[in-house]
């Protein structure tokens, strides 16, 4: 049986979908785990809603959107939230684990986050006054071959690529990085937490291991070009599916812990504190 960890690896940005209807066993399960109550580290719960566009008219589909990103997909699944604290690390952490469930039912997934259009989308899903809808997300199974804007927008992106062990994960101080031995148990998980996606793949996080507390303490290294964007949310987004990625795996290799907020975490000028990970043993 496979695992969520073999989802992580398994799971890539499909941008190509076959015309295949999604099986309908295959769809009862996947509406089992999207219509089930979903709740990030921070507090805030998260909805989400599949979205058929076989069952709409074809004027509406022909609205929906994805700028050519996006070819042959008849099923979106969409996220909304509230506004709080931290409301957008938490809507990624429980986005990517159900994408990653949809990974193993066989199906292919594409995060969007600035690339569709959200009023339609809104609007299919049912949007209500005060609630974001910050990306969606297509699911089917992957096409046979991709589409030439997918082979560009995956070279221009460098989706096949991840910065290096070196550069994302430290040992005590920022500027000391951390021997993938010293890991030890946990080497596994940040490497899960490596191959995690990200908007335009920039891998804005960065761990920082505590060998005194034992305890691993997460940022997010923010893109200055999102912020003038106004997409700097994305980013925090980018965040909670890196975290997502570590616990799961943390989790199925036997090693429990707990995310918990350090008021006196270590800080670095050019990184947010997020959270920590506090192992039990």
């Amino acid at each position: 049986m496979q695992t969520m960890r073999d989802a992580i690896k398994k799971r890539f940005s499909c941008r190509t979908y076959s015309d295949k209807p999604i099986e309908e066993k295959i769809r009862q399960r996947l509406a089992l785990i999207i219509n089930a109550t979903h709740e990030g580290p921070f507090g805030n719960r998260p909805l989400f809603r599949l979205l058929n566009t076989e069952l709409i008219t074809t004027a509406q589909w022909r609205k929906m959107a994805t700028y050519g990103v996006i070819k042959g997909a008849r099923n979106y699944l969409a996220g909304i939230i509230r506004p709080g604290h931290m409301a957008m690390t938490d809507y990624g952490y429980c986005k990517e684990i159900i994408i990653l469930q949809a990974t193993l039912l066989g199906l292919g997934t594409c995060w969007l986050g600035g690339t569709f259009q959200a009023g339609v989308f809104a609007q299919a899903a049912g949007l209500q006054k005060g609630e974001l809808m910050p990306t969606v997300t297509p699911l089917g199974y992957p096409a046979k071959e991709k589409s030439l804007t997918e082979k560009i927008m995956r070279r221009l992106a460098g989706s096949d690529r991840r910065k290096p062990w070196e550069d994302i994960f430290f040992i005590d101080v920022f500027f000391k990085p951390l021997p993938r031995a010293a890991a030890g148990k946990y080497r596994e998980a940040l490497e899960n937490l490596r191959l995690a996606p990200s908007a335009s793949n920039k891998q804005p996080w960065r761990v920082l291991y505590d060998t005194k507390l034992n305890i691993f303490h997460f940022f997010l290294k923010r893109s200055l070009q999102y912020k003038m964007l106004g997409i700097a949310h994305l980013q925090d987004i980018d965040m909670g599916i890196a975290m997502s990625h570590f616990e799961i795996t943390a989790r199925e290799t036997g090693m429990a812990g707990a995310w918990t907020v350090k008021a006196k975490a270590p800080k670095e000028k050019t990184l947010d504190y997020i959270i920590s990970w506090q192992p039990e043993n």
